[in-house]
């Protein structure tokens, strides 16, 4: 009986202490992580501005965080310049001068796409998530619709309908393959693209069940 008492005893203290693991391990990463970036930021950014405007001269404490703010503004600024006529022009010029930068240009090009494809409001990319069986028949994976029916040369040579398939690799996104599937091997699923790259994220330890949850 006693030892049935002391059994009983110490497993809810481990499964406290996994409890209190699991609560505050992210919470503690994700300040850890933030405080870091902010402090990083801050001193990056404090090299940019003058010695007469920065705001110790004016405030006898420091300011937390004012990096991050400047760098938010100067984005902002740069994201509405940017969409004037003067703005696009030197965009173009740009993009023309890296163009001819034979690595320079393959790097700029990748980056430019995948910041276009995971954080542009107005991108379509990713119409849906959908089960297919890759690399090998009876294995199955998380991949995402990029278009839905594929044209062009592969269409014709194939002979049916086929959907653009973007498999990722996990826990990397935006590293995958790009494959052609005929449209009866493919399993849509009802689960959002956000929750679709979260599964991918976690490895699929997290499933979009339980981020709901989370969320609620």
């Amino acid at each position: 009986m006693a030892k049935e008492i002391k059994s009983k005893f110490w497993n809810r203290v481990k499964n406290y202490l996994l409890t209190g693991v699991i609560v505050t391990a992210p919470v503690a990463i994700t300040v850890y992580m933030s405080y870091h970036l902010v402090v990083w930021i801050n001193s990056v950014t404090s090299h940019l501005i003058p010695q007469q405007w920065k705001i110790g001269n004016f405030v006898p404490y420091a300011v937390p965080g004012l990096g991050l703010v400047l760098l938010i503004a100067a984005l902002m600024l740069v994201g509405m310049l940017t969409t004037g006529y003067v703005g696009k022009f030197f965009v173009k010029l740009w993009e023309r001068i890296i163009r001819k930068m034979p690595v320079v240009s393959s790097f700029y090009s990748l980056m430019k796409q995948i910041f276009e494809t995971f954080l542009s409001q107005k991108s379509r990319s990713f119409s849906e998530v959908v089960l297919v069986q890759y690399p090998r028949k009876d294995l199955w994976t998380i991949a995402f619709v990029s278009k839905d029916e594929t044209g062009g040369e592969v269409a014709d040579k194939v002979g049916q309908k086929m959907l653009s398939i973007y498999v990722p690799t996990t826990p990397n996104p935006t590293s995958g393959f790009l494959i052609f599937v005929p449209e009866n091997d493919v399993i849509k699923l009802d689960m959002s693209v956000e929750d679709g790259i979260k599964y991918v994220l976690s490895c699929g330890i997290v499933t979009p069940e339980e981020l709901q949850n989370q969320e609620d």
